[in-house]
C-alpha cells in the first residue's frame, strides 16, 4: 500500500512539474489566451481552458496506457523488464535528472506544427481548446518528454499500472492549465503576476527534482548494476 501511495504521489508530482515547465507552461498560457481573446464572456474563457486541459490530459493518459499495456501484454518483455527494471532505472533517472538540471541540452520539436494548427482552429470557438490541447500535448518539449517517457512510463511499468498512474499524471497536468484559464478570465494582470511566481517556483522545483533523480539514479546504479551497496 505504501509503495502504491508513493507511486501515485510521484505520478502527480511529475504531472504538475510537466505542466509548469517553461515550454509547456508558456504553451498552455499562449493557447488559452489565444483562444480566449475572442471570447467576451469569462465563463466561455474558463470552458475553453477546461477543454484544453482535458485534451492534454487525454493524450497523456491514452499514450501512457497504450505504451505500458503493450509492454506488459508481451510476456517476454514484461518478464525481462520486471527482472531488470531496477538496473534500467538507475541510468534513466540519471539521464532525466541531468536534462532537468540543464546539464544536457535537447532540442525541442513539434513547435512549428502546433503553431500552424493553432491558427487553423482559432475560429472553432471554445471547442478549439480541446483540439489545441491534443496537438500541443503531442508536441513534446525536451523537459516534458523526459518526464513522460523517462519517468512516468518506467514508473508505470515497474508498478504494472497501465491506467492509474497515467491517469494521475494526466489529471495533474490539467490543474495548472485550469488555474490559468480562470486567471485569464479575471484579467491579464493577474496572469502576469502568477506566471512570474510559478516560473520562479518551477526553477527551484525542477532543480530539486533533478538532484533527487540523479541521486536516486546513482543509488540504483550502485546497488543493482554494480552491487556495491
Amino acid at each position: 500500500m505504501d509503495d502504491t501511495i508513493l507511486a501515485i504521489g510521484s505520478a502527480i508530482w511529475l504531472g504538475i512539474l510537466t505542466a509548469i515547465s517553461p515550454c509547456p507552461l508558456a504553451t498552455n498560457i499562449a493557447a488559452v489566451s489565444f483562444i480566449a481573446r475572442r471570447v467576451d464572456k469569462p465563463k466561455a474563457a474558463i470552458a475553453t481552458g477546461v477543454l484544453y486541459a482535458i485534451g492534454r490530459s487525454l493524450v497523456y493518459v491514452t499514450l501512457g496506457a497504450l505504451l505500458v499495456a503493450s509492454v506488459l501484454a508481451a510476456p517476454t518483455v514484461s518478464h525481462w523488464l520486471q527482472k531488470y527494471m531496477n538496473k534500467i532505472l538507475g541510468p534513466v533517472l540519471i539521464l532525466v535528472g541531468m536534462i532537468l538540471l540543464d546539464l544536457i541540452n535537447v532540442r525541442s520539436f513539434g513547435s512549428g506544427i502546433s503553431g500552424r494548427v493553432g491558427k487553423r482552429v482559432e475560429g472553432w470557438g471554445i471547442w478549439s481548446g480541446l483540439a489545441l490541447g491534443v496537438v500541443f500535448a503531442l508536441s513534446f518539449c525536451p523537459s516534458s518528454a523526459a518526464l513522460f517517457f523517462g519517468s512516468l512510463v518506467p514508473l508505470s511499468i515497474k508498478y504494472e499500472s497501465s491506467w492509474l498512474l497515467p491517469s494521475m499524471y494526466g489529471a495533474s497536468t490539467a490543474l495548472p492549465v485550469i488555474v490559468f484559464a480562470v486567471l485569464i478570465a479575471a484579467g491579464a494582470k493577474a496572469v502576469g503576476k502568477t506566471f512570474d511566481r510559478v516560473a520562479a517556483f518551477e526553477r527551484w522545483a525542477r532543480r530539486i527534482t533533478g538532484i533527487i533523480f540523479v541521486g536516486v539514479g546513482v543509488y540504483f546504479a550502485l546497488r543493482f548494476v554494480f552491487g556495491v551497496i
